[in-house]
């Protein structure tokens, strides 16, 4: 048989034609150029083959079938033209494939994503494993696009519109196994060792191929389609804004014109794609966005540690939420707290937590019986990570390290969750102060994908990558610091908080601040923010940036805490909250009063920014945009404070701080040095 650079092609005795994709150079497999042209010659092979009986697609590599077009070639592509020939060149291919005259499977074991899953439903059948990492998804969304490999055209037809937009286009979210075999999009599930006889079996039998039912197919209608479309335009602008991120709103537009069929079907999904790419930058700094993600990942690649015990000191909330978060990620946990009382909150917190993510009993239980009580601290002996997460005080946290760095063993992560103590402050009282590493979790665990890992000037390399190691391990983003008041989140985001008082103390509504915020394009207000965090933890955190600092916390805020007004928690703060939501009334300001507000929130972040980069609070202006992003919900489509404010040119920057500053005084006093952000490059 002939040779290819990217795939393997074998028959075997049955004539069954094995094409296995092995993605030269890479350790996953992606598609490019290359990869298509290769793919296009060889389908032209396979159908001259006379006695080929079937063709099964499967992945060569140790780790998931196809992760999806390549992102770095996509960021390559310098113009709207180029993007529509790779787009149309994958619709080709795949039509090739899916013309084949004898049966074709996908065989699916691991991740499956994107144009991975696009090849993928232009074979006639998909068998998929059901291991824990099998999952399939169409996230293009999540890149400011959308399906353009005939994605939006052959899922419509195979499980119906409705399901096919609602369930995986414009979530962007993996499926697990068992979840696409629900809804049709693979037509089997079966354990990894059955896995190929299980496609054997599909080219055998030639089954008929999987068609949506009566009610799903319905969705599909062109009369029904219009109703469905407004349903799904009202549900997405709830959470997103279709200025800041269209291509939700795009391929809801081609589904209700197209309805997934005929080749004008695929011409117009390549026509929508353009327009996307074409039409200001949200696509460009989307892709940044991934990149910076995938740089994230890479921290946690020097090191082959991998804890199997943890133990969390303090069932506080943020306490108790990082030992739930490390329990559901498979590890053992010993939870330490002054009482078994103190500790039952984070155990019921953990269990809603369970039940939500987990749905099924067994995985349930398994969960729960992982996360261990702990109150006499017995774990902290065996374990391979210690964390502690009590409330901020120096005193409190010193008394700690000395009984962690006498009780725990040798190797053992000794870290600490301060969201703003400096560690050279905490490890004065440790023999070892080497083994201290701040492992700052964000508020809340369950749902924010950033962890600072913090290094005092001490703290060992080794010791910082093995806690970058840890963070990978369960499924965060570490982000590597320095140690100083509020190392970099917290530091950044207490001006912006603290602008967002001094505007409520101006008469502005919360409802108002909120809403200027997101317009800008924050994920959420600074207020509703605040009321997060908890305003006990930002006046913690506003007292020992403004002692090392200066400035004054907001008497606002002194009050609110003495009045147990703590936000969300305590149900509330700034907000009331009904069953964990805020209660708002409508924003009352003007356009012109909307964009004021942004822009002092922003200016003072991008202000604070640029002094944490001068002062080598981060390594760069790329870490300190992925920072911000993935912990703060900063606008990912303007690609991070630092990029934005270069986005913005420097004369009308130097032109609005100059005004704000003469309005409002000093705090807008423009620093020195803006750093211009470094290419992201994977």
């Amino acid at each position: 048989m002939s040779n290819y650079k990217h795939w393997r092609l074998e028959k075997d005795a049955e004539n069954i034609v094995w094409l296995g994709m092995d993605r030269a150079g890479n350790s996953v497999n992606s598609i490019n150029d290359e990869v298509l042209d290769e793919l296009n010659s060889l389908l032209q092979e396979i159908a001259a083959m006379s006695d080929a009986k079937g063709l099964i697609i499967w992945s060569a590599k140790p780790k998931g079938f196809v992760a999806g077009a390549d992102v770095n070639a996509i960021a390559g592509l310098s113009n709207p033209a180029q993007a529509v020939d790779f787009i149309r060149k994958g619709q080709a291919v795949f039509s090739r494939l899916e013309a084949l005259g004898i049966p074709t499977v996908a065989m699916i074991d691991g991740f499956c994503m994107g144009g991975g899953l696009e090849l993928a439903l232009a074979c006639r059948y998909r068998v998929a494993s059901d291991a824990r990492d099998t999952r399939l998804g169409l996230p293009e969304v999540l890149l400011g696009i959308h399906p353009g490999w005939g994605g939006t055209v052959r899922l419509p037809r195979l499980i119906g519109g409705f399901a096919a937009l609602s369930q995986v286009i414009l979530t962007g979210a993996p499926l697990s196994a068992s979840r696409a075999k629900q809804l049709g999009v693979v037509d089997d599930v079966v354990p990894v060792r059955q896995l190929r006889r299980a496609c054997i079996r599909f080219v055998q039998n030639k089954p008929a191929p999987h068609k949506p039912g009566f009610l799903e197919a319905l969705s599909n209608l062109v009369w029904v389609r219009p109703l469905l479309a407004r349903v799904f335009r009202t549900q997405v602008a709830k959470k997103i804004r279709k200025e800041h991120y269209p291509a939700p709103f795009a391929v809801v537009d081609l589904w209700e014109k197209e309805g997934g069929a005929g080749e004008r079907a695929y011409l117009k999904e390549a026509d929508s794609v353009e327009r996307l790419v074409s039409e200001g930058d949200t696509v460009k700094n989307l892709i940044r966005v991934f990149f910076l993600r995938e740089r994230l990942k890479a921290f946690a690649k020097d090191t082959g540690f991998a804890a199997k015990h943890v133990h969390v000191i303090g069932a506080g909330v943020m306490g108790g939420d990082i030992a739930a978060w490390c329990a559901l990620r498979g590890l053992r946990v010993t939870l330490q707290d002054t009482g078994s009382e103190r500790i039952a909150p984070a155990i019921a917190r953990a269990h809603a937590l369970y039940r939500k993510k987990l749905k099924k009993p067994r995985p349930i239980q398994d969960a729960m019986d992982r996360l261990i009580p702990d109150p006499n601290g017995h774990g902290m002996a065996q374990a391979d990570v210690i964390i502690e997460a009590v409330f901020e005080n120096l005193e409190v946290k010193q008394n700690i390290m000395r009984q962690m760095e006498a009780l725990a063993r040798k190797d053992a992560i000794l870290a600490t969750n301060t969201s703003s103590i400096p560690l050279d402050e905490i490890n004065q009282v440790m023999k070892h102060p080497e083994r201290l590493v701040g492992i700052h979790f964000f508020n809340p665990v369950s749902r924010m994908e950033l962890v600072e890992v913090v290094s005092s000037q001490q703290t060992s390399t080794s010791v910082a990558n093995d806690a970058c190691a840890f963070v990978n391990q369960i499924g965060r983003l570490p982000l590597p610091v320095k140690s100083s008041p509020g190392f970099l989140v917290n530091r950044v985001l207490m001006p912006y908080l603290m602008e967002c008082m001094q505007l409520l103390e101006e008469g502005f509504s919360g409802e108002s601040i909120d809403e200027a915020a997101k317009a800008f394009g924050m994920m959420m207000g600074p207020v509703e923010m605040a009321d997060t965090v908890g305003m006990d933890v930002c006046l913690a955190v506003a007292e020992n940036l403004t002692g090392h600092f200066g400035g004054t916390v907001p008497a606002k805020l002194r009050q609110m805490v003495a009045q147990g007004k703590l936000g969300r928690k305590s149900g509330e703060g700034f907000y009331r909250y009904r069953d964990g939501r805020p209660v708002r009334g409508k924003a009352s300001c003007t356009p012109e009063q909307q964009r004021e507000i942004a822009e002092r929130l922003v200016l003072r972040m991008v202000n604070e920014s640029t002094a944490c980069l001068r002062e080598g609070v981060v390594a760069d202006a790329d870490l300190l945009d992925a920072g911000m992003i993935f912990a703060t919900g900063f606008a990912p489509f303007r690609g991070g404070p630092m990029h934005y404010a270069q986005s913005c040119g420097e004369e009308r920057l130097s032109a609005l701080f100059t005004e704000l500053s003469a309005r409002f005084g000093e705090r807008f006093q423009r620093e020195a040095l803006v750093v211009k952000p470094e290419t992201v490059s994977e």
